[in-house]
């Protein structure tokens, strides 16, 4: 039931390319002037459940990063999303996304959170068995089940797609995966399918999804609220963005300069550019110079969102050296600049629309990406009516 999409990528995709030649220029894509959105759509409990019904129980979205589950014969229980799902990587090494739900007497499969090496799932009710692709392959005392056909009895499947380094799902039967397909051909330039999971920790943000959404959708914040972390590293506002599909792409210039850059080659690329991918419904993708972090939002209310960031890094370290640099680069992202800094913004914005005191949020001209993203999301809200 799931695809599986694979590409080669050592140079930007056309559209990466597209956006670095922008920020080169200096050009400032979108430009529009000041919009506004309403806060009840970050503070209403009503609008959160149209938004839940439309986006997060209809569209395809990512899960998790394909390193997440790196060989064959693993599992990883997944409940975050409100479902409780489980991701296996078959003996043929195709992904599939499971209810986690025996077929028997709907006895939870696996437990915990982490991944784990499995040949086969046995409930551990009445040890009903099933091979990681879903099939029901033995059960105890198969004549007390007379005619039973056993492929009747599969697993429940969700449609799934895997491509460039990221498992999407989809809650909706006739899914859609061509915009997830696009997106994994830039994956696959940052070279994602084959990059190793360093790191994998879960948030809990008391805030709205969209607030945390909004601060990867402008570069407005970065030198002010970054201030002491990575602001450093960047230039003020010089960016550009584009969409795939409903699907949000941008890159910011660093500090250095792209004089001379080869922007044709990735690596250079992204040493002068960093890009990032606001995904429909509510994951970011944050490809820095040398590793990328993914971060898959789930909405448990409209004030409160889960966000599962994952750090992934070419290969796995190879010294005590290497390790420490890697665990510096995750202190400064996941626990600095995310947790303390972002997250913590989405919190007190939560707090203060909360009180009703502003009624609409106002956004400047580095800020677009926000408008056009609401734009998007108001739009999925339409079509789902």
């Amino acid at each position: 039931m799931a695809q599986t999409i694979t590409a080669p990528g050592k140079k930007p995709t056309a559209g990466q390319l597209a956006l670095a030649q922008a920020v080169a220029r200096g050009e400032q894509r979108s430009e529009i002037g000041i919009t506004t959105v309403p806060a009840d759509v970050y503070t209403d409990p009503a609008h959160f459940a149209r938004e839940k019904a439309a986006l997060f129980d209809r569209l395809p979205q990512v899960i998790a990063p394909s390193a997440l589950l790196p060989e064959s014969g693993m599992v990883v229980p997944h409940d975050a999303t409100g479902r409780q799902l489980l991701l296996t990587r078959d003996k043929a090494g195709q992904i599939h996304v499971f209810h986690n739900v025996c077929r028997h007497r709907g006895t939870r499969l696996v437990e915990g959170t982490e991944a784990q090496c499995a040949a086969r799932l046995v409930c551990p009710y009445h040890a009903w068995t099933y091979r990681l692709d879903g099939g029901l392959i033995a059960l105890p005392r198969p004549e007390t089940f007379p005619g039973m056909d056993k492929s009747e009895f599969s697993l429940v499947e969700l449609p799934s797609c895997e491509t460039g380094g990221l498992i999407w799902f989809s809650p909706f039967d006739s899914a859609d995966f061509t915009h997830a397909q696009q997106v994994g051909e830039d994956m696959a330039a940052f070279g994602a399918q084959d990059h190793f999971l360093f790191r994998r920790k879960t948030h809990t943000v008391r805030g709205n999804w969209k607030l945390i959404m909004d601060a990867f959708l402008e570069s407005y914040h970065v030198l002010r609220l970054h201030a002491k972390t990575i602001a450093p590293f960047f230039k003020d506002g010089v960016t550009s963005g584009d969409m795939i599909g409903p699907h949000a792409r941008s890159a910011v210039g660093r500090a250095e300069e792209l004089d001379g850059v080869d922007l044709t080659d990735m690596a250079a690329v992204r040493r002068f550019v960093t890009f990032a991918y606001q995904l429909l419904p509510a994951t970011v993708i944050i490809p820095s110079p040398d590793y990328i972090n993914v971060m898959v939002l789930m909405p448990q209310s409209h004030d409160c969102t889960l966000v599962e960031d994952f750090m992934l890094i070419p290969e796995a370290p190879a010294s005590d050296k290497a390790r420490e640099h890697w665990e510096r680069s995750w202190a400064l992202l996941d626990g600095g600049v995310f947790a303390s800094e972002d997250f913590r913004a989405a919190e007190l914005g939560q707090q203060g629309l909360e009180t009703g005191v502003v009624s609409e949020i106002t956004l400047g001209t580095l800020e677009t990406g926000i408008h056009r993203f609401h734009q998007t999301v108001s739009e999925a809200l339409r079509a789902a009516n």
